[in-house]
């Protein structure tokens, strides 16, 4: 088709933000935003718009809220607005009485280069599993959950240090370019859905639980390690030391050892609190005491002589 295509977005973080934020700005014809209703949040459990209404509405774009995706007003309403396209970033499943509408078809954005770790929590997976690799992935929505013909990829190469904060943010900006070329691509009739190979799918990501999050201190060191930074800024790692929830958020692998798993090795002098795992320590770096701030391991040692004192001073303690 030559002229724009009219486009409805679907989106709710602060992840689908940037892919609607480039459309714009690349005068994409977006029509009407849709994305989930206003919840309640914080302690006063205030009614809170997602991150893409409350963009959506800086830029006097029409924002669709609806509870149930079949209700029939809201299908009728996206009918409406006549879309060529619609793109799905960070959202929920669509039945198909939605996908299927526009007359180009419905895209959407995937945080790993499919097939491989499709599910709701791509980025936390390929950290927690060491990948050196990432990226995104556009293809059309069908059936099946991740599983639609391919568009198109951008590949991300990921450094050792690189937590899921980190991966997310480099995929939220490369998403957004790519969410725009095949937009681009699409309107100009230039590209070729392929089907995915199967035979490239090696690992789910799966929804993360809470009961997911905690650290087995058996495990390798690097298994940790990457479990951890898999795991940060959220929904975080955690362990219990006497009785109390202890969130890791940041470590660093240090020497072999043979101690057993779990031992504490601290060291007020150097600010050094190191873990044992099942091949050598893991020194912790930033942590969140249950009912406390996160801070630094410097700052925590500083804060909490008194509860390490009733741990035990070296040796003795466990995580």
């Amino acid at each position: 088709m030559n002229k724009k295509a009219r486009i409805i977005f679907m989106g709710t973080p602060e992840f689908a933000v940037q892919s609607l934020r480039k459309l714009l700005e690349e005068g994409k014809n977006v029509v009407a935003v849709v994305t989930v209703p206003d919840k309640p949040a914080g302690r006063g459990k205030k009614l809170t718009a997602s991150a893409v209404k409350v963009y959506a509405e800086s830029q006097n774009l029409p924002v669709l809220q609806p509870k149930k995706l079949r209700d029939p007003d809201f299908n009728q309403a996206l009918k409406d607005l006549e879309p060529d396209i619609m793109v799905v970033v960070a959202f929920r499943m669509l039945p198909e009485m939605v996908w299927s509408l526009p007359n180009i078809g419905t895209f959407n954005l995937h945080a790993s280069l499919l097939p491989d770790y499709r599910g709701a929590a791509p980025i936390n997976w390929a950290i927690i599993n060491g990948e050196k690799e990432s990226g995104v992935t556009t293809f059309f929505i069908d059936k099946q959950i991740d599983t639609g013909n391919l568009l198109l990829q951008e590949k991300v190469q990921v450094p050792d240090n690189w937590t899921a904060g980190d991966l997310h943010d480099k995929l939220m900006e490369i998403g957004a370019e790519l969410v725009v070329k095949t937009v681009h691509r699409l309107e100009a009739g230039d590209i070729s859905p392929k089907a995915q190979d199967n035979s490239l799918f090696k690992n789910h990501a799966p929804k993360i639980f809470k009961e997911d999050c905690l650290i087995d201190w058996t495990q390798p060191r690097n298994k940790v390690y990457d479990f951890i930074r898999g795991l940060s800024p959220y929904p975080g790692a955690y362990t219990f030391w006497n009785d109390k929830m202890v969130k890791v958020f940041s470590a660093e692998i240090g020497a072999d050892s043979q101690t057993p798993p779990g031992t504490v090795l601290v060291d007020k002098e150097d600010s050094t609190l190191n873990v044992a795992c099942a091949d050598g320590w893991l020194s912790l770096r930033i942590i969140q005491l249950q009912g406390k701030k996160r801070v630094s391991i410097e700052d925590f040692l500083r804060g909490f002589r008194g509860e390490l004192t009733l741990l035990g001073k070296k040796k003795n303690s466990s995580l």
